[in-house]
């Protein structure tokens, strides 16, 4: 292992496909195809064909058996020299900022000189599961050496056994889904359905405007007869989200309904990531640099804290150990699974009991210029892919730097199973 000091990383590129409503332009389309695209187009736009890179990672919140090897057969297919190596990886929410961060940390250690982090999820493309006495009976079928043996294990199924169960976004611990625990959170930092309704009206308002300004044009690919997120209302309003129904709660005190909460959503994105050597050797300008990234964990089942409130303290301990604070900021990058789950979470950085006995600060984060914050939208416009949205946000706020030309981004994503991953960006 060097002796040296952590090498710079460089971020010098980034791609995704349209993020489209399940059900719509990519229903018959499976992860790997779109993975496959996306790694195929940044290998295009870099003049990578034939090169091999140190590692990709990559990875689906949802994927099929028989993607067990899912970004490796990715690769094959992508026009890379097919020695590069690639592995799976999955952080629910946080996949592919965590695939981003494993392939920067080899960077910076010198392990590797470039290398790709990205996700994909299709909710479209789900697969299904069968009750156990099913699965066991198929399974001991095809086990069985003679054709009596294999009619006897399939005479235990039962017609019932022939409903498929479609996976659900549940916490297995709490047996509540992700929208169900955040309308808690909602409740507990008592945050309004106004506000919760007013940050989702910027974020399709935010994301309208960057399309129509061509600030997607690079970093988004057509891909299927998409050429653009299908999710974006840049024509609705407050009027208009106030008449939608609640989604998780039928109660007086509900307020998350379709409109403020981020859509199930198909798409893939990734990440090209390198040493500044090598990025000088292929004549490929970095976007930005990735500075430092944190992960963080709640107890949420039997503690204090809802489930997507993680980022909290891994932002927290990651600008402690920069010694930074809001104001060193241009750009908050804060991840839109549910407007109340943002709202909840700038609540709490400012609260001076939370920050002094869950955070451990002395005074609390405070607050930030909220025109700062997801400047060219966020998930609940964008859409949210589960295993895609973190590259996305990566490359989105690498541009952001680099059409500024200097600055500092801040990357918050909360992820199931009560995580965060955070990470800070720079361009100098």
């Amino acid at each position: 292992m060097s002796d040296s000091l952590p090498r710079r990383v460089a971020i010098v590129g980034g791609v995704r496909t349209p993020f489209c409503r399940a059900g719509t332009h990519y229903e018959n389309i499976s992860n790997k195809e779109m993975l496959t695209f996306v790694m195929r187009t940044l290998v295009e736009r870099h003049g990578l064909k034939g090169e091999a890179l140190g590692d990709v990672a990559a990875g689906a919140t949802f994927k099929h058996p028989r993607d067990w090897n899912l970004a490796r057969e990715a690769v094959l297919d992508s026009g890379l020299s097919r020695t590069t190596p690639a592995y799976d990886l999955q952080r629910a929410c946080g996949t592919s900022l965590s695939a981003c961060a494993q392939i920067a940390n080899k960077i910076a250690l010198g392990k590797i000189e470039a290398g790709i982090g990205a996700g994909v999820d299709s909710i479209s493309d789900l697969p299904l599961e069968y009750i156990d006495r099913f699965r066991r009976a198929v399974l001991a079928a095809g086990r069985a050496k003679t054709l009596g043996g294999r009619l006897k294990a399939l005479a235990r199924i039962r017609p019932a056994d022939f409903k498929p169960q479609v996976p659900g976004v549940v916490e297995p611990h709490t047996k509540l889904s992700m929208g169900q625990s955040c309308e808690q959170m909602a409740r507990d930092w008592k945050v309004s359905r106004e506000s919760q309704d007013k940050l989702a009206l910027a974020s399709h308002r935010h994301a309208a405007r960057a399309w129509d300004e061509g600030f997607y044009a690079e970093l988004v690919a057509p891909f299927a007869g998409a050429n653009r997120d299908n999710n974006v209302r840049g024509d609705t309003s407050l009027e208009k989200l106030a008449k939608l129904r609640t989604a998780f709660a039928r109660d007086s005190q509900a307020t998350l309904t379709a409109g403020n909460s981020s859509p199930l959503t198909d798409g893939s994105a990734g990440v090209l990531l390198a040493s500044e050597d090598w990025a000088r050797e292929h004549d490929l300008s970095p976007l930005a640099w990735l500075v430092d990234v944190e992960v963080a964990a709640v107890d949420f089942v039997d503690g204090e804290d809802g489930l997507l409130m993680a980022p909290t303290y891994a932002v927290s301990r990651m600008l402690e150990r920069n010694n930074l604070g809001f104001a060193d900021f241009d750009y908050f990058e804060i991840h839109e699974a549910f407007a109340a789950q943002v709202l909840c979470t700038l609540k709490a950085w400012k609260d001076e009991t939370f920050c002094r006995t869950r955070l451990g600060r002395d005074e609390p984060l405070g607050e930030f210029d909220r025109h700062l914050l997801n400047v060219c939208g966020g998930s609940v416009a964008l859409g949210h892919p589960f295993g895609a949205t973190g590259a996305r946000i990566v490359a989105t706020l690498a541009k952001l730097l680099a059409d500024k030309g200097s600055g500092r981004g801040l990357i918050s994503i909360c992820t199931g199973g009560g995580m965060g991953v955070t990470a800070i960006l720079e361009r100098n």
